[in-house]
């Protein structure tokens, strides 16, 4: 899936450096194993299984940088059509509206156009997953008692932007010829976060309820609501 994602979307539009994990750590190993089970065509709902014998908050960091890396990719193609003009709130269609608050700059929840949120968001995570406290690489080192909680944060968050991006900007993506690559990354990300019930119920309402157009991904939701 990944060489179909550079095949359609610009790495020029690339929203933010691409975090990359560094070759020889066990952190790589599951990258790359991760890569080679996606590309081979498997069941995606196999595909995010934790490997038998592999660290579960190891899996599940490999997989939220591998998600920014590839949310960021997607919302960075579109975001020339995501200006305060088109979009001047951060929603997902005229029900649901997404506030920023981080605890420090926004220290309540504050309306913004999607772009301005985008951009705090992919900063947020950014900072997160480069905190060595919080996404520790050395060796022997382990993971904070959060970890887990952190990681459910930033899923939730990134789920955000597969609401805006499908409801807002679905015309885009349709005329660009990549409505199948990111349905496809979206099925990654759905199954990984229900195997591991990484997101609370409620944030997955969106598409849920979304306009039959997203059929497929309404159905992918729906289907599975259950599992919360």
């Amino acid at each position: 899936m990944a060489l179909c994602l550079g095949q359609v979307f610009s790495k020029d539009k690339t929203f933010r450096p691409k975090k990359r994990f560094e070759p020889g750590t066990q952190r790589f190993e599951l990258y790359k194993k991760a890569q080679a089970s996606l590309k081979s065509g498997l069941d995606l709902r196999k595909v995010v299984q934790l490997p038998e014998g592999e660290n579960l908050n190891d899996w599940i960091a490999v997989h939220v940088v591998d998600f920014f890396n590839r949310i960021n990719l997607i919302y960075g193609t579109v975001s020339e059509y995501c200006s305060e003009r088109t979009c001047p709130i951060m929603s997902g269609g005229l029900r649901y509206e997404y506030r920023w608050q981080d605890g420090k700059d926004y220290k309540r929840p504050t309306k913004l156009p999607a772009l301005k949120y985008m951009n705090l968001l992919m900063d947020w995570i950014e900072s997160l997953i480069n905190n060595e406290e919080i996404f520790p690489t050395r060796v022997g080192v382990p993971f904070p008692k959060n970890f887990q909680q952190v990681c459910k944060k930033i899923l939730s968050r990134l789920f955000r932007v597969f609401v805006h991006v499908y409801i807002h900007h679905f015309d885009s993506i349709c005329s660009m010829g990549a409505e199948a690559h990111i349905n496809t990354c979206y099925k990654h990300y759905y199954y990984f976060i229900s195997e591991f019930n990484l997101i609370d119920h409620s944030e997955l309402e969106p598409l849920y309820s979304a306009p039959l157009k997203f059929s497929t991904i309404c159905h992918i939701t729906a289907t599975n609501m259950n599992h919360f």
